[in-house]
């Protein structure tokens, strides 16, 4: 206890550590100890009435508020099943809240993340009871993967020394789980799984999970003849027809190999017919289809609080795959108007624009407007999906497809978008469905994104029209592939910039290297096209590690806002990018760095609400040393 003491003192838990002080005088049997306790103590208590500003208290999830609207499942021509809501919906609105049917850890998370809530593992991790393969970040977790009720472990946890009755509910909390009611029914997750070989070092995590999908079914289910009807576990899509047949022979081995390891603990709930092997096939195809990224954020350098000198970046990090049947029901669009997330193992679903009654509720499967191009989009949904997408972005023509790849015209004074040859056959197909709006004057970045892209794509008095290597604004002609070679050698000295990136220096000549071949590729692509946004970072990132920060500064507004035209200013990448932005100006001592704060908190409370400090430890520094709502 008395380690544990001087923990949670190093992490400002003062109030904690005086208890773990005060079990620790009363179970020191040497004079000497009790002193240097005592000691321990006094300092303890003088600061009992401080705590961190950045240490937030643990969140349960149970005590979200309830969800805010009614939804309801239809049916569409274009989309089959989708989610609407009866009445508005506001922003920033949970609408959908989920635990899995069935999760696993993805492989390389299995040494790093608990396999269960799927949070970072702490020091003292606890390993299964059975097989001690699969890491725990607590006994509650150990528990509820292994199905077991709370009443024996709480014996097992018992205190017996002659405390009084608040440090005997301490010592309780910390060393025993808290299970709910509501927990205590638990299916064992992996129990098939930990006699003998260890499935998820050895299946695929798809197949894995296909097992635990079975599992449960077959443990929660009463039978009354041999037939575990698997069909009806979960109603949802598959596009098993539409595989190639490689993909197809692929599923059939994997069924193979699932049944034969489900055999040894369930034969008789699984007899050897063919129908049981075409429903396990299905429910592979479905999984693939329907399961879910679980991620978890990873920053750069957790341990500072964004007032240090250099920038904090923050990424997705895919953790585990869980199948939730009923965030499975929202259909997909390339500029999604909910966002999804994650508490533990719990889905979380918020609106992330108003959105009008019985309007389709869609989120993001992967590829987004800003992150590809409309023809990228439709290879990476139709490869992994099999369906081609056919939401608002994909269906009409908008700004950030147009210039995501674009090249510059030739002339020096104009803007134009020339666009490859493979590029514009999407695009023509846009334009025969575009619809002119009534006024394309005094256009803002708020209002419809094909606005613009109509007067981008209009003809013009040279009679010029969508053409791959024509400029759309003045009809001149750019050599795209002898311009590609001038561009493939900047490009290749900006990678080696990256390069350099992970040891502690950069050299300047490395730098100014990069600083110079960014000039050629904004005099051949177009100044909206993301490879310079992504190049502008880069540079930005190595300036600061150089200590330039002026220039850093400079590089990385530059990234920033080539970004709000390919994704919006009220998108969650821009947030993103702004961490590293009011990073660099708090190092600065710049003034506007409140501004930026602001606006990266109120980006971040767009897509999660009242969860965004949790997921986003930082945000609770910033909104009370920085912003200036």
């Amino acid at each position: 206890m008395q380690r544990r003491a001087k923990a949670n003192a190093s992490l400002g838990n003062h109030e904690d550590a005086i208890n773990d002080l005060k079990i620790s005088l009363k179970t020191e049997t040497s004079l000497s100890g009790k002193r240097q306790i005592q000691g321990e103590l006094k300092i303890m208590l003088g600061h009992s009435g401080q705590r961190s500003s950045l240490l937030e208290e643990p969140y349960d999830i149970t005590q979200d508020e309830p969800l805010q609207v009614e939804l309801q499942c239809v049916f569409t021509p274009t989309k089959g099943r989708g989610m609407t809501s009866y009445t508005d919906v506001p922003q920033a609105s949970v609408i959908h809240k989920e635990d899995p049917y069935a999760a696993i850890i993805l492989k390389h998370c299995r040494e790093t993340h608990c396999h269960h809530c799927f949070n970072e593992l702490p020091a003292d991790a606890v390993s299964c009871m059975s097989c001690s393969i699969p890491f725990y970040c607590s006994t509650k977790c150990q528990m509820l993967a292994g199905g077991c009720g709370s009443s024996e472990h709480e014996k097992q946890y018992e205190f017996q020394r002659n405390l009084i009755d608040d440090l005997e509910d301490y010592v309780r909390n910390v060393t025993s789980p808290s299970i709910t009611s509501s927990e205590l029914n638990y299916v064992a997750e992996h129990k098939h799984e930990c006699q003998g070989v260890h499935w998820p070092a050895v299946l695929p995590s798809d197949v894995v999970l296909a097992g635990r999908v079975l599992v449960k079914h077959i443990q929660q289910q009463s039978y009354d003849g041999a037939h575990p009807n698997i069909h009806a576990i979960m109603d949802l899509c598959q596009n098993y027809a539409q595989l190639p047949n490689e993909s197809k022979l692929e599923l059939h081995v994997y069924a193979m190999i699932l049944f034969c390891c489900l055999q040894k603990f369930y034969a008789s709930k699984l007899p050897f017919n063919s129908v049981i092997i075409s429903e396990i096939i299905i429910l592979l195809s479905q999984i693939r289809v329907n399961s879910m990224a679980i991620v978890r954020m990873k920053y750069s350098d957790a341990n500072q609080p964004l007032d240090y000198q250099g920038t904090m970046s923050v990424e997705q990090v895919r953790v585990a795959q869980a199948v939730y049947p009923g965030g499975s029901l929202f259909n997909h669009s390339c500029q999604p108007n909910v966002h999804a997330y994650f508490l533990s193992r719990t889905l979380f679903i918020q609106t992330t624009e108003h959105v009008t009654a019985e309007s389709q509720l869609e989120l993001s499967y992967g590829p987004q407007v800003g992150q590809l191009n409309c023809f990228e989009r439709h290879q990476v949904l139709e490869n992994r999906y099999s369906f081609i997408c056919q939401c608002r972005s994909c269906a009409r023509v908008n700004l950030s497809d147009l210039v995501i790849n674009a090249y510059r015209c030739v002339e020096p004074t104009c803007l134009g978008v020339v666009l490859d040859s493979s590029v514009t056959e999407y695009e023509k197909e846009k334009l025969k469905h575009l619809k002119v709006p009534n006024s394309l004057q005094g256009y803002t970045h708020d209002e419809d994104i094909s606005s613009v892209a109509f007067q981008v794509c209009k003809k013009n008095d040279n009679g010029c029209c969508l053409e791959g290597g024509h400029c759309l604004s003045c009809g001149s002609y750019r050599d795209i592939q002898a311009s590609q070679k001038t561009i493939s050698e900047a490009e290749t000295c900006i990678e080696r910039l990256q390069d350099t990136m992970t040891g502690s220096e950069v050299p300047i000549k490395t730098i100014t290297d990069a600083i110079k071949y960014i000039d050629v590729l904004k005099t051949f692509l177009h100044p909206f096209n993301k490879k310079v946004a992504e190049a502008e970072d880069n540079i930005a990132q190595a300036l600061c590690l150089a200590g330039d920060l002026q220039a850093a500064l400079d590089h990385c507004q530059a990234s920033i806002e080539i970004l709000e035209k390919l994704y919006g200013k009220n998108h969650i990448v821009i947030a993103n990018e702004l961490i590293k932005l009011v990073s660099i100006q708090l190092s600065m001592g710049h003034k506007s760095a409140a501004e930026n704060a602001n606006r990266l908190v109120k980006i971040f409370s767009r897509y999660y609400g009242s969860h965004a400090d949790i997921i986003f430890t930082y945000l609770a520094y910033l909104k009370k040393n920085v912003c200036k709502f």
